[in-house]
């Protein structure tokens, strides 16, 4: 089971650390992360937001600009990438084509020298735990994608690294294979309590892996929580339409009483927290399609709305109404047995909590 990260919240740490190639535009903008012990920490974002070079710095592949990084209270700025003690796993998975498998895995033993004897059981081991036991004499060009990814896994993890880095090491999987591949991964975290840092700008492997999540955008941490925190309590307009699906009222505050702001839109007017608002200004009004009732007993908040489009999922419905100004409007509801037909163009009651609906910077 993987030691809770309070153990040892340092085990990781960036104390500002900045990065620029150009001289003139920060890539990384003082980056202050602690990472613990066991912990599987998830760096998340869209092209260009950071994310990758951060880790490059971890790993030594890139140097910090400015700032100091740290592995189990050692300064690594300036120790080259073979002497960390790091496991490493790419997405183009980096195995050499003209080895066995058991010779790709056996490779980071060689090189430490370790003893024939020790090595075959350490390999044996390695294919065990990723279950591909047998396949040891096969080349690399002879699997699937979804096998090699776990051979360069158990390459990753055969010398028994401190750390686990991994870059989008999925993304050239298909769906199918690479949600299996996520919960493998998991798994194998939860038995080994290995530290994990992971990379990824796909929102559902990140939700469905982490401890915790890092959401990176410009360069700078919007948000570190917990996936549930993330995804029920976005602090701000980029985090809420980044992770999952949201709806999105823009309004004027016109008042804030006992943290509830009082919100002005197009079409009528409602309640919400006041996360980040503040009285007389503009806001955006973050809603989970999910937390929408249809045709409610009762609800803190109720509108008609119109019919835009009805998307049948399978296990649910999604419904795009026009209500409050925008035609955007989701709502998703269960698909259950003899559930109604909804269609374009009719009228719709739809209602929310006021705690469902979360004020933040327009």
């Amino acid at each position: 089971m993987a030691t809770s990260p309070s153990a040892d919240a340092g085990f990781v740490r960036f104390d500002a650390v900045e990065k620029t190639y150009d001289g003139i535009n920060l890539v990384v903008k003082s980056l202050d992360l602690s990472i613990g012990r066991g912990e599987f920490l998830t760096m998340l974002g869209p092209s260009g937001s950071g994310k990758t070079t951060t880790l490059m710095m971890l790993a030594g592949f890139e140097s910090a600009t400015s700032g100091e990084i740290y592995l189990d209270d050692d300064r690594i700025n300036n120790i080259p990438p073979h002497k960390r003690g790091l496991g490493m796993v790419f997405q183009n998975y980096a195995l050499f084509p003209h080895m066995s498998i058991a010779e790709n895995i056996a490779f980071p033993l060689q090189v430490r020298h370790l003893g024939k004897a020790e090595i075959a059981e350490r390999v044996r081991k390695a294919l065990d735990m990723v279950q591909m036991s047998g396949l040891d004499a096969r080349k690399p060009a002879q699997l699937s994608g979804g096998q090699q990814q776990r051979i360069a896994l158990a390459r990753a993890l055969v010398f028994e690294p401190k750390l686990l880095l991994m870059d989008e090491p999925l993304g050239a999987l298909d769906k199918q294979l690479r949600e299996h591949m996520q919960y493998e991964i998991k798994h194998l975290h939860e038995r080994l309590g290995i530290t994990i840092v992971y990379v990824t700008h796909d929102q559902t492997e990140a939700l469905t892996m982490s401890d915790r999540i890092a959401v990176f955008n410009d360069g700078i941490i919007q948000q570190l929580a917990s996936p549930a925190d993330l995804y029920e309590k976005p602090d701000n307009s980029f985090v809420a339409q980044f992770i999952g699906e949201n709806n999105r009222i823009s309004g004027r505050v016109t008042s804030i009483t006992n943290g509830k702001a009082r919100i002005e839109a197009q079409g009528g007017s409602f309640d919400a927290l006041a996360v980040k608002c503040l009285a007389g200004q503009v806001t955006s009004v973050s809603i989970r399609p999910e937390r929408v009732a249809i045709e409610p007993a009762q609800a803190d908040i109720l509108f008609d709305a119109r019919i835009e489009e009805v998307v049948y999922l399978g296990d649910h419905i999604r419904i795009r109404v026009s209500v409050l100004g925008s035609d955007e409007f989701i709502v998703k509801t269960p698909n259950r047995n003899n559930q109604r037909a909804f269609n374009a163009g009719e009228t719709l009651r739809i209602g929310w909590a006021v705690e469902d609906g979360r004020a933040l910077d327009a």
